[in-house]
């Protein structure tokens, strides 16, 4: 990973002192103990546009088990029955390459944005950081107010003013983490799954409402205790954008070369006085500390606990432009932006990583187009030989699983393509619920004098409403000649 790291001795950060420097995580003291970070509540004009991004993502968020395509929710992942809805089409784990591709595909896509542009997702759009930043952390903001009142009230006695503060935030984030945990459940199981779980006896549903609880408590425990350390700990693309970033890749970086020496501002200097004694543009004010949510101090370069928020830049936006000076010190910019002012430039990593993108994107949009209708599965009945019938014939009894990938109900026909012989669904009819799978025996007579060995291939053609949308292969086993 590629550090922004000050060419100079003044690497004071929060703790202090040049000895501390990236010896320990921001969240831990000396001996290991979790360090509670009290971030200042940002402004500027980053932290709007992050805040018009949130509104838009908790829309999503929420809204999206309401949301139906085609009659099937936007996004589903039901694991307990194996049935996958993603923009409203219905996938099944016959659709595992399907899978395959997509996740390769969702993998490079990070690669490649990471390379290129950082952890901007971290910060951005990943739901833990916009749950926490946007909604948890505000509403502690609102209830306790910024990060020095936070702290003395933690440290005060308990009083019944305290007790009501920590009473009415940690019952609104409770409140709150029941709503995320059902939103969670309503991803999985489905909405008419889950409303039937609120709405019935409960002891009918006693698996989903322990689920329910164990997601409240979970989002609780995450959002009320856990936090920040969840980014550090937890979450694994921290360590993954070492292999990731490289020296062209765009960060939250700290200008060393223009504020470097740090010095304190004194009254009246002017910037051709700061720089005839040697300091920079940062004076040291600690406000890009204060407001980091994970406790970094930036100017100490790229570290693993930045997730790209920009809390930093805001803050020293604001500093600059009351000192006269211009915004930038902390910005989005590369290393080799920092050290020899150059451009972001299209790298052939980024170039690779692209070609890789676009031909995962292809072999996923070839497997969506020639996706059938209607999954078939035609084995012969296990331990199951042939057998031969009144008339001479030989026959072959097969088991057929048919998955129907729609929502429209579908009635089957299959046909014997390559050869002469007679072809019987035990049962009837072959009809296909919507979204269902069915099961069946498959009885198969073919005249012995059609068959040229004792194994002979068979092509088996399935039809619906008068069009072939499967073709499948399987063997006829008879006598030996």
């Amino acid at each position: 990973m590629p550090h922004l790291v000050p060419k100079s001795d003044a690497l004071s950060d929060a703790g202090g002192g040049a000895s501390d420097f990236r010896n320990r995580i921001a969240t831990a003291d000396s001996e290991g103990r979790r360090r509670w970070v009290y971030p200042k509540r940002p402004r500027g004009r980053f932290y709007r546009a992050r805040t018009w991004l949130t509104w838009v993502l908790l829309a999503v968020m929420f809204g999206g088990p309401f949301i139906r395509l085609n009659g099937n929710p936007l996004l589903m992942l039901n694991i307990v029955e194996r049935k996958f809805s993603v923009l409203g089409v219905i996938f099944w784990p016959q659709d595992n390459l399907i899978f395959a591709i997509g996740f390769l595909l969702f993998l490079t896509g990070i690669a490649v944005f990471t390379a290129a542009f950082g952890r901007l997702w971290c910060g951005w759009t990943c739901p833990q950081t916009v749950m926490m930043e946007m909604v948890f952390r505000k509403i502690e903001y609102l209830i306790e107010g910024d990060a020095p009142a936070q702290k003395d009230l933690d440290h005060a006695p308990w009083t019944a003013g305290k007790l009501g503060r920590k009473a009415a935030k940690h019952g609104v984030f409770l409140a709150l983490s029941f709503i995320i945990g059902n939103t969670l459940l309503a991803y999985i199981i489905g909405l008419d799954d889950l409303r039937q779980i609120v709405t019935d006896d409960p002891r009918r549903h006693l698996v989903g409402l322990g689920f329910m609880v164990l997601f409240t408590m979970l989002f609780y425990g995450i959002f009320a205790r856990f936090r920040e350390q969840a980014c550090t700990f937890i979450c694994p693309y921290g360590r993954f954008q070492s292999t990731l970033l490289d020296e062209n890749s765009i960060v939250v970086a700290y200008d060393y070369k223009r504020g470097e020496a740090r010095g304190p501002l004194r009254r009246a200097d002017t910037p051709d006085q700061r720089a005839r004694r040697g300091d920079g543009d940062c004076i040291d004010c600690l406000n890009c500390v204060t407001v980091c949510p994970t406790g970094i101090d930036i100017r100490n370069g790229t570290q693993m606990e930045c997730v790209n928020c920009t809390a930093c830049i805001d803050a020293c936006d604001e500093v600059m432009e009351k000192i006269g000076r211009p915004r930038g010190l902390i910005r989005f910019a590369s290393l080799n932006g920092i050290e020899k002012g150059e451009r972001l430039r299209v790298t052939p990593r980024i170039l690779g990583y692209c070609a890789i993108l676009s031909a995962l994107g292809v072999g996923l949009m070839i497997l969506l187009l020639t996706r059938s209708e209607v999954d078939v599965n035609l084995l012969r009945a296990p331990g199951a030989l042939f057998d031969q019938t009144q008339e001479g014939h030989i026959s072959n009894l097969y088991l057929l699983k048919l998955t129907n990938k729609t929502h429209q109900d579908k009635l089957v026909e299959l046909k014997l393509e390559n050869i002469e012989g007679s072809l019987t669904v035990l049962g009837g009819q072959l009809a296909l619920p919507a979204e269902q799978q069915t099961s069946a025996s498959v009885l198969i007579e073919i005249a012995p004098e059609k068959l040229a060995s004792n194994v002979t291939p068979l092509r088996v053609d399935i039809y619906s409403g008068g069009k072939r949308i499967d073709r499948i292969k399987t063997i006829f086993i008879s006598p030996r000649k």
